[in-house]
Parts: C-alpha cells; sequence; structure tokens
C-alpha cells in the first residue's frame, strides 16, 4: 500500500486530508508536529510527504531541510496559508517537490501527489503489461496480441495508464477525469464512459462479458487482471 505521512497542526485540515487520501486507498499517517514528523521520516518508509509550513516544535521548511541533509529523498509537497513568491522559492530550495497554497481542493492535491509518485516510480515503471491475453506496450501506446497491434488515441492511452498504476482499485469517475483529463476539467460522465467504452472494445476479447475493466455499479471501474 501506498504510504503518505501528513504533518499537520490544524485538526479540521488533518482529518479532511486523512478521510480523502484514505478513501483514495492511501495508508495514511499523521503527526502535527515538526519535531515528531521529522523522526519518523528518517525512521519509517513513506512515499510522499505533505507537510505543512506552519508547525510547532519545528516549521516545515526546518523539516524538510533536515530531512535531505539526513539522506532522505521521499518526495515532499508543501502546504501553507501564505502565497508571497519567496515563500514558495524558499519551499523549493530546502528540497520541496512542490507547493499547494490554502485554501486548496481535494481534487488538486489528489492530483499532485499522484504526479508526485509517478514521478518518484517512473524509473521503475514496466514497459509492457500484461492484461488477459493481450500486451499493453506503453512505450508505444498499442495493445497487441499476436502480430496485431491496436492503436490507442491519447486518452484511451491515459485512462489505461491511471487503471494500471491503480490495479484492484475501484476509481471514480472523478478520479478518472483528475487522473486522465487534468485537475480542474469539466467532463461529463456520460463522455468518460464512452472513452470507457472504446479501451474496453480493444483490451477485451469478448465486450459483452466484460473481465478486466469492470463496471462497478455506483462507484466507478475497476481493472482486474
Amino acid at each position: 500500500m501506498t504510504r503518505i505521512l501528513v504533518v499537520e497542526d490544524e485538526p479540521g485540515i488533518a482529518l479532511a486530508l486523512e478521510d480523502d487520501l484514505k478513501l483514495e486507498g492511501y495508508g495514511v499517517t499523521v503527526v502535527a508536529d515538526g519535531v515528531k514528523a521529522a523522526a519518523l521520516a528518517r525512521a519509517e518508509s513513506f512515499d510522499v510527504i505533505v507537510l505543512d509550513v506552519m508547525l510547532p516544535g519545528k516549521d516545515g521548511f526546518e523539516v524538510c531541510r533536515e530531512l535531505r541533509r539526513t539522506g532522505v529523498g521521499t518526495p515532499i509537497l508543501m502546504l501553507t496559508a501564505r502565497t508571497q513568491e519567496s515563500e514558495k522559492v524558499l519551499g523549493f530550495e530546502v528540497g520541496a517537490d512542490d507547493y499547494v497554497t490554502k485554501p486548496f481542493g481535494p481534487r488538486e492535491l489528489r492530483a499532485r501527489i499522484a504526479a508526485l509518485l509517478r514521478r518518484s516510480q517512473g524509473a521503475a515503471a514496466p514497459l509492457m503489461v500484461r492484461i488477459g491475453n493481450a500486451d499493453v506496450d506503453l512505450s508505444r501506446a498499442e495493445i497487441r496480441r499476436g502480430a496485431d497491434a491496436t492503436p490507442l488515441t491519447p486518452l484511451e492511452f491515459k485512462l489505461l495508464q491511471v487503471f494500471i498504476r491503480a490495479r484492484g482499485r475501484i476509481l471514480s469517475r472523478e478520479q478518472l477525469i483528475s487522473e486522465a483529463w487534468g485537475p480542474n476539467t469539466f467532463v461529463s460522465d456520460r463522455v468518460v464512459d464512452n472513452h470507457i467504452g472504446s479501451l474496453r472494445r480493444k483490451l477485451e476479447p469478448d465486450v459483452a462479458e466484460s473481465k478486466y475493466l469492470r463496471n462497478v455499479r455506483g462507484l466507478g471501474y475497476c481493472l482486474e487482471a
């Protein structure tokens, strides 16, 4: 399970972040103190750290600087209510990977976390993925069955990448829109369903009995392969 360390001292924000990220399927640990956060991030393995700037004990800049100096390379997303450019520049200078100002929307934060995960895991991502009797060639954006190759449209390819990364996990249409189309993009459910239907026709041996790209009624879609 992907693990996220949330460092936030405002209880309401911390609880909202924890609930939202857990619904996404992440394992979430929350701490409210900069000193404890730095110690925990050194002692345990996390995939992303969501780090508030204003913290008791040590502020987020100090925590980030300390982690980088001690060799912790975990992607760090900083949160702050400050909007000055100098504050953002300082965050990047001490080793942060991304920066979000408060107030922020949950979709934007999820998208930024997903982007950090893709970046950190991209070097090890496979170029060929087997789904049923088909091979998905991620380097060519096509589906292969023996000598036959079926090209994917750019959106089909983005959707399939999202499903592969979340294999076995149900994804809502909202999540799919955020990941494939981009955060803060308006796309109707019908458009999402049409693109998934097109992807199914290329991926499934029998579209009438979808075995791999399943529709979970009332929840969304899931790749089971």
